[in-house]
């Protein structure tokens, strides 16, 4: 491990523990013994990527392979890339530390437009040239993949290779052909990236050469006659595919914090304005057997308690009913939930209806994006009126609290009446559902329709940013009733989103000028600077008007037209018409082929399941039958040490609540909705301090052997983190609290002999203490200072007893007496000593 570079960083920024890269199942190679070193690279902070369900995959597929070492790095919080920079420290991976210049590969996840300036910040931050032509062959190869690189143009500068479509088959197909390449000696790139460009799914930039007409592009020149159009990768069968079932469980708190179930992929609903129902066809189902053995495998290997099922259309699956009964038949007793993102309004069957009054509740989402019926119909969103009100109806009485509504302005066609429509609609809603005897409890959503490259509507003009602004303040005017909480996304960014996703290679320029000026984490409202993207849009003298508020003719070339996601620019075009005439088109899934071009029904085809007439129950473990449970509780003793200290005190809770659920033992929960182990901490430790024993309760419900008991639970903890004791004590115990702490302090600079004796002569020392609400409170370190001792010039032991009303923490001691900077006291190592009583 070469994790030393951060060791003197981590005190000083917040959430240090997104930085330990030492998680449960996280993957960690010899380097000496591998061929190939990727590094899988996502421009976001970690709890942003830990979530994003792709690099779980990608991470699984490169790391089953022996001769290859996959590690993970994320874009740093600006208080540690700020560190980084004025150290002159290189951003480095998670796994190993290794500076992310070393490695062999470098492959970028582009999931959002808006993160663009964080790669150039991730490759600045590693020393890498930003552009493909400024690197030399001591550079790594820089490739990217995702969503994004359906249009790859606006960034295609910048990378030797993009990946169109799915990722599992071709990072391996690729990762095959570098190591070949770097067995034969070749030391030309352009050679390796030539055999790459014969793999389907993977466009070299630098084979490909615009031409423009003025400021109109005219075509996108290949430099070889073999290689005039990049085709999608596309796996197509999903139960042949990888599947990462023991994922990397990440630390902190993750945006999607669960085990994630990947039922389906792809979507045929044909909403024109969609990009994912376009790009991710055929759909392919997943077998509720393949399903089910994966939840099993992935429950112990996360000890998560919660199931996701993942799609675009989760509801769409054919086999939901199935599958849902098995997952609740299966773990219902053992407190795992089972939860999806969404459900499309009238996809709710009586049968599903009944499952789903298990499943727990946080706010349920619909999508109707526009208000009227008649601007549905255009965008192809079939659902009606009435199934709008029957699912948010059905959503309530199956006990859902909150409606989140999801609607779009500036779509084709849309006029003052379809807008208008929104706000009669949510009324209506609001008034059926206290007609209903429910209190209302609405989230409306806004957001300004952004044109995509390889949908209906990539030719239409995107709204002013004048327009949406003025629209988005008449509809959160209209919209203030009682129960509504109306969110919507800035104009000025989805100007900028809409410019990136129809862009070209012209605009690589701008988007280095933006970096410059400060741009970075431009998708977080609390970073995004609408004022340096218009001095940048000035400095490159782009046309951001020209770009975005134009339309764009059927027939002209567009900058994606060398990338071919399968579905036909004709059955695009077709779409178009349709909408514009109100003309609706059929789920090919449910009806018949609507010629889309994306399927040769051959290799690729549509891949559904039905429902089994009489579904056989799980049996991958015996059905469990109900017992009256006993409560047997345990006091469990734990280090927290070196790196460990990171950890913050729900994060704790979290980690050895999974811990527990991997070693197999049953544990005891609490009652109600949402029931969680019974477990009891004692006062938790500040972040950054070091303990030689802390303790916590848990209730289990049979009796297990102490000694088992540990050993299981350290074979299963990060690094820093070891149990030292167990033992069993009665269900009544309480937490025996010491009054009387021993802590040893070491610092980085010498502690003053003249404070310390200043601090020995007063009869008073004053501190202040202001709480988490806020709160002053002045404490007498006097008072609570038994012993302040130093050991050495830099070293000392400190005893504290509890004060009155309020706690004093060895950091405010030395700080106080010392007068040490705050930077100084967050690297102070803080150890608090074995309690007398602990075992």
């Amino acid at each position: 491990m070469q994790k030393a570079p951060l060791a003197g960083i981590l005190p000083l920024v917040e959430k240090p523990s997104r930085y330990l890269g030492s998680e449960k199942n996280a993957v960690v190679k010899d380097i000496q013994k591998v061929s190939l070193h990727f590094a899988l690279a996502f421009p976001d902070l970690y709890e942003i990527g830990m979530s994003h369900f792709g690099m779980q995959i990608l991470y699984h597929v490169l790391n089953n392979q022996p001769d290859i070492a996959a590690e993970r790095v994320f874009a740093p919080g600006l208080d540690l890339a700020a560190q980084l920079k004025s150290t002159e420290t290189p951003l480095c991976s998670l796994e190993t530390g290794t500076p992310l210049s070393g490695f062999h590969i470098i492959g970028f996840s582009l999931l959002y437009e808006m993160n663009y300036t964080n790669v150039l910040m991730m490759l600045d931050l590693a020393g890498i040239p930003f552009r493909a032509a400024d690197r030399d062959a001591t550079c790594p190869v820089i490739i990217a993949g995702g969503p994004c690189t359906v249009n790859p143009e606006p960034v295609a500068d910048f990378f030797d290779a993009m990946v169109v479509g799915d990722g599992e088959t071709v990072i391996l197909e690729m990762s095959r052909a570098w190591m070949a390449w770097k067995a034969a000696g070749d030391g030309e790139k352009k050679n390796l990236l030539r055999d790459w460009s014969n793999i389907e799914g993977v466009y070299i930039p630098c084979f490909f050469a615009p031409v423009y007409d003025g400021a109109d592009i005219k075509a996108i020149v290949s430099e070889f006659d073999d290689y005039r159009q990049v085709r999608r990768a596309i796996e197509p069968d999903l139960n042949a595919a990888p599947f990462p079932d023991a994922p990397v469980v990440p630390y902190g708190r993750p945006v999607h914090d669960r085990l994630r179930l990947e039922v389906a992929r792809g979507c045929t609903r044909g909403c024109r304005f969609c990009q994912a129902g376009m790009i991710y066809r055929p759909v392919r189902e997943r077998t509720v057997e393949n399903l089910l053995n994966l939840a099993e495998t992935s429950l112990a290997a996360t000890g998560y308690d919660d199931i996701s099922l993942l799609s675009l259309s989760t509801g769409d699956y054919g086999c939901l009913t199935e599958l849902m009964q098995n997952l609740f038949s299966r773990y219902a007793d053992d407190s795992v939930a089972v939860s999806f993102p969404s459900f499309r309004a009238g996809s709710l069957s009586p049968e599903i209806m009944a499952l789903v009054e298990k499943v727990r509740k946080t706010g349920f989402t619909i999508a109707p994006e526009a208000g009227s019926e008649r601007l549905r119909a255009v965008i192809n969103k079939n659902i009606s009126e009435q199934e709008i009100f029957d699912t948010v109806s059905a959503a309530f009485s199956l006990g859902w609290k909150l409606i989140k509504l999801y609607f779009m302005i500036g779509l084709p066609t849309e006029t003052d009446a379809d807008r208008a429509a929104i706000v009669d609609l949510v009324r209506r809603i609001r008034q059926k559902l206290k007609s209903d005897g429910y209190r209302p409890n609405i989230n409306v959503s806004i957001g300004t329709f952004i044109p995509k490259p390889h949908v209906p509507f990539q030719w239409a003009p995107q709204m002013s940013m004048e327009s949406s602004k003025q629209i988005i303040f008449d509809l959160k005017r209209q919209l203030k009733m009682p129960g509504v909480d109306v969110k919507w996304q800035k104009p000025e960014l989805s100007i900028l989103e809409g410019l990136w996703a129809r862009g070209d290679r012209r605009l690589a320029r701008l988007l280095e000028i933006a970096w410059q000026k400060g741009c970075c984490f431009d998708g977080w409202s609390d970073r995004f600077d609408y004022g340096l993207w218009e001095a940048a849009l000035q400095d490159a003298g782009v046309d951001l008007a020209w770009y975005t508020t134009r339309s764009r003719l059927p027939a002209a070339p567009l900058p994606w037209d060398h990338i071919d996601t399968g579905v036909s620019k004709v059955f695009l075009a077709e779409e178009l018409e349709k909408a514009l005439t109100g003309q609706s088109t059929d789920d090919c899934r449910f009806g018949d082929c609507q010629g889309c071009g994306v399927c040769d029904f051959d290799r690729i085809r549509p891949v559904f399941f039905a429902e089994n007439e009489k579904s056989a129950i799980f049996s991958g473990k015996p059905e469990k039958h109900p017992v009256p449970e006993q409560e047997i509780r345990y006091e469990i003793f734990y280090a927290k040490t070196g790196l460990a200290r990171f950890f913050g005190h729900l994060e704790m809770v979290t980690l050895f609540s999974r811990a527990l659920q991997r070693i197999g033992v049953d544990m005891l929960f609490t009652r109600g909705f949402h029931p969680k182990p019974k477990m009891s901490f004692h006062n938790p430790l500040p972040l950054g301090m070091e303990s030689e024993s802390e303790s916590f309760y848990v209730s289990l419900k049979n009796s297990e052997s102490s000694q088992a008991l540990a050993a299981a639970l350290n074979r299963e903890l990060p690094d820093g983190l070891q149990v030292t004791g167990c033992r069993k004590i009665s269900p009544g115990a309480r937490p025996q609290e010491a009054n009387i702490l021993h802590y040893r302090v070491r610092t980085a600079g010498e502690l003053g002999d003249a404070r310390l004796k200043m601090f020995e002569a007063a009869s008073d020392w004053m501190v202040e203490r202001i709480s988490k609400k806020g709160r002053k409170k002045k404490i007498n370190l006097k008072e609570v200072v038994l012993r302040l001792t130093k050991t050495g010039p830099a070293a000392l032991r400190m005893t504290l007893k509890a004060a009155e009303g309020g706690s004093v923490r060895p950091a405010d001691v030395i700080q106080s007496v010392f007068n040490l900077s705050e930077n100084a006291v967050k690297r102070a190592e803080i150890i608090k000593e074995k309690f007398v009583s602990d075992p």
